[in-house]
């Protein structure tokens, strides 16, 4: 239930801008790496203080600054101080539980969104949340812990030849943007395999376990429509163009990363449906086993019914001798064999039946 609610406990009765952590801490400490590039050279590098970062800022070249562990607000502090970030901003960047937004402040663009991922041992998808800033020459990543899905832009950065090296800050933040994407369906992918196994568990031998995963599968279906859902208006704001941070060159790029924010929102609610109707058909299978139960069940009964009758007849205690009305065939010699013969005649013949039937 903690990826669904989170506890915002912590800012309860507190100012507007002010910055407390909400959430999980997922690292020791948090780690500041610096790419700084154009057209015809590139800087990287790992930072230890805040104020290394500074010097960049009122840099000619592209500035990508990427800052892991949120929990430590100072540094949050520091550097929203010196880019002139508002605190609401900030108050939003270090609260993990925020829903994917997009806000202009005119001198810069603020993006929240989550970040997917699958658990250890291929446990359930978890989420982390990722916020953007980026201005006319500088783009500010902030993350809750190492380790994300940008390593392919940072291999095109280092690409002399790359777009990426040509353009703005404004196509480096699309391409963190579409980065996140795409992961989007290669988790999409790995659930679709999971659903297409369960279909065959339910037709084959449902179990009380298919049924766990089933809701297990439903539960994170609603988890991805709840974290990916709200990134449509994100992507649709600024493929708008209004910001003038924006260069016309990158809508066509943020029209595209529309369309594949569209068709992962299509995909997720497809596997909701799909979900939906493995649970009817669990439910289902379930209830034609039982009934194939039943009936064996009930074929039995009914094929004893009859030879409890015969049963009943030749097994009353009486003596035939001393009673008024004669029974001649408990005298007659092979009256227990007949009696067998005529039991098997009749299960016999009930057999034949059902089976013409079709019922068995």
């Amino acid at each position: 239930m903690s990826k669904f609610i989170k506890k915002f406990s912590k800012t309860a009765g507190r100012a507007p801008g002010e910055i407390v952590h909400v959430g999980a801490r997922k690292m020791e400490k948090s780690k500041i790496t610096i790419i700084d590039y154009d057209a015809g050279q590139i800087q990287e590098k790992e930072v230890k203080t805040v104020e290394e970062c500074f010097p960049f800022k009122d840099k000619p070249t592209i500035t990508w600054i990427n800052i892991d562990g949120i929990h430590n607000t100072e540094i949050i502090e520091k550097i929203g101080s010196y880019f002139d970030i508002h605190p609401l901003a900030l108050e939003d960047i270090v609260n993990t539980g925020q829903r994917p937004k997009c806000e202009d402040f005119e001198k810069y663009i603020f993006v929240v969104l989550k970040m997917l991922y699958e658990g250890k041992n291929n446990a359930d998808i978890e989420a982390e949340q990722v916020s953007v800033i980026f201005g006319p020459n500088f783009v500010i990543s902030f993350q809750e812990k190492e380790g994300d899905v940008f390593n392919a832009v940072r291999e095109r950065i280092r690409n002399a030849k790359s777009r990426i090296r040509k353009m703005g800050a404004d196509y480096l933040a699309y391409a963190l943007l579409d980065s996140v994407v795409d992961n989007y369906f290669v988790i999409l992918e790995k659930i679709g395999e999971k659903i297409e196994g369960m279909e065959e568990e339910l037709v084959k031998n449902p179990t009380p376990q298919t049924l766990q995963t089933i809701h297990t599968l439903k539960r994170e279906m609603i988890f991805l429509r709840k974290s990916v859902w709200p990134l449509r208006e994100v992507i649709n704001s600024l493929a708008r163009g209004e910001s003038e941070l924006i260069q016309a060159t990158t809508l066509v790029y943020l029209k595209d990363l529309y369309d594949h924010t569209i068709q992962v929102i299509d995909t997720i609610e497809t596997f909701r449906d799909m979900i939906s109707g493995m649970l009817d058909i669990y439910l289902s299978s379930i209830s034609n086993k039982m009934n194939e139960v039943m009936k064996v069940l009930t074929i039995i009964a009914t094929i004893f019914i009859p030879i409890t009758f015969i049963a009943g007849i030749y097994g009353m205690n009486f003596n035939p001798e001393a009673s008024s009305w004669n029974m001649p065939e408990l005298n007659w010699r092979y009256g227990y064999l007949i009696t067998w013969g005529i039991i098997l005649v009749v299960v016999l013949l009930m057999l034949g039946y059902f089976r013409r039937k079709k019922w068995l």
